[in-house]
């Protein structure tokens, strides 16, 4: 089993930032990349960004190509999702996920194994 926690969402304002963190314990070994998806009120949960933990190779939605960044601490077993020029639309509960094998279906919750309990994100206009 693998254990994830994120941490670091809140409050911002429009065109601000913030950084979120996943921190992952037990069989992380197991695991091939770290992933991030949001789930707004009333929404369903969509993808946000992927990392492959050995390469690198990251993924990203449309909605925040040249916005959000994903990167890993590989001693650490941490991975991150620094989120700039925040907008409205961004608010949603996000959650950071783990897949044992990441593959074509990168964006699809299916991919992914293991999830964390979710962080919120609420940024106002």
């Amino acid at each position: 089993q693998v254990q994830l926690v994120e941490s670091g969402g809140g409050l911002v304002q429009a065109g601000g930032s913030l950084r979120l963190s996943c921190a992952a314990s037990g069989r992380t070994f197991s695991t091939d990349a770290r992933g991030w998806f949001r789930q707004a009120p009333g929404k369903e949960r969509e993808f946000v960004a992927t990392i492959s933990w050995i390469l690198g190779v990251t993924y990203y939605a449309d909605a925040v190509k040249g916005r959000f960044t994903i990167s890993r601490d590989n001693a650490k077993n941490t991975a991150y999702l620094q989120m700039n020029s925040l907008k409205p639309e961004d608010t949603a509960v996000y959650y950071c996920a783990a897949a044992r094998r990441l593959n074509r279906n990168y964006d699809s919750e299916s991919n992914y194994d293991y999830w964390g309990q979710g962080t919120q994100v609420t940024v106002s206009s």
